[in-house]
């Protein structure tokens, strides 16, 4: 059972009910029917440091597959992250890059390059391998359907969806229908996105990815892309109660999200260095292509008890 799955079910009544206040406290609606936090939401009130599966495990296998997935989990990730974009027919299907070329054998299938996942069906894109171009042992996996991914992960963990391409309703409904309302986290680049989803379900603990590239026609700079209080206004006009950013965060901005009932997650970490550095800024999370190594660097942080 992963770490997170055994945080879960060590939670007791009295626990429950404190979460329960904290997040009512922070303006994060519980579902309706229940008076208790869900799984994602109990995930959010932790105290502690997040550790994030980015697109699985993909260190020791092919990003965002189940096979990836699958060893986020057995690493014990609080929370596996999964990108998806719509097929030609409006299926969810997970995958990072809005064409084929990097991640699968669509150049060598279709004798085409840059082909986007939006102009195939479903069907055309699970024939496609996407594990060959990583290892020959993973030669055949398949590019999963969203809901196909969420059956995996959500039976041991919690799924962090981040959406490529595709409307808000589309996910909402599927959201709906598979009761995963906060089960899982949903966040966007898109802050119109958001938005939508917010207002179609304000109940769905949201989380509003940053920096933006550029604003009013103009590329930022890196110092106009750290986060900073203007930011985090911005993002709580989406409805979103995480901000999830790029390295470029200060103690003060972190303090200042806190203070404005907010959490503060990190992408993509991967040395042990900068990530103490971040965390002694006060962060929430880490998003990491490789989570055994930051819970080792997490567990090298405690404070080691004394020899009896």
């Amino acid at each position: 059972m992963s770490i997170a799955g055994s945080l879960f079910d060590c939670f007791r009544p009295h626990p429950d009910r404190a979460a329960s206040l904290c997040l009512m406290a922070a303006g994060v609606t519980l579902v309706a029917g229940s008076d208790e936090p869900r799984p994602a939401q109990r995930l959010w009130a932790e105290p502690r440091p997040l550790v994030i599966g980015h697109r699985g495990y993909p260190v020791i296998a092919p990003e965002n597959t189940l096979p990836s997935f699958r060893l986020a989990l057995t690493a014990g990730v609080d929370l596996v992250e999964l990108d998806y974009h719509h097929s030609s027919d409006g299926v969810p299907i997970v995958l990072h890059d809005a064409d084929l070329d990097r991640t699968t054998d669509a150049p060598e299938r279709w004798q085409a390059r840059k082909v986007r996942a939006e102009t195939r069906t479903a069907r055309d894109l699970q024939t496609l391998d996407a594990g060959r171009w990583f290892a020959p042992g993973y030669a055949g996996t398949r590019l999963p359907l969203l809901t196909e991914a969420l059956e995996v992960i959500q039976a041991q963990g919690v799924t962090l969806i981040e959406r490529k391409g595709g409307d808000a309703i589309t996910c909402v409904q599927l959201l709906q229908r598979l009761d995963l309302i906060n089960r899982v986290v949903v966040q966007s680049f898109d802050w119109a996105y958001l938005r939508d989803f917010h207002a179609a379900e304000p109940r769905q603990l949201l989380g509003a990815l940053g920096p933006p590239g550029s604003a009013r026609g103009r590329k930022l700079t890196d110092a106009e892309k750290t986060l900073n209080a203007a930011w985090i206004e911005q993002v709580e006009a989406t409805g979103a109660r995480l901000v999830v950013w790029s390295q470029l965060v200060t103690r003060e901005a972190v303090d200042w999200a806190h203070g404005r009932g907010l959490k503060v997650w990190v992408y993509t970490i991967n040395e042990p260095p900068l990530a103490n550095a971040l965390l002694d800024l006060g962060i929430d999370g880490i998003i990491t292509d490789n989570p055994a190594l930051i819970w080792r660097t997490l567990a090298l942080r405690a404070p080691r008890r004394e020899a009896k």
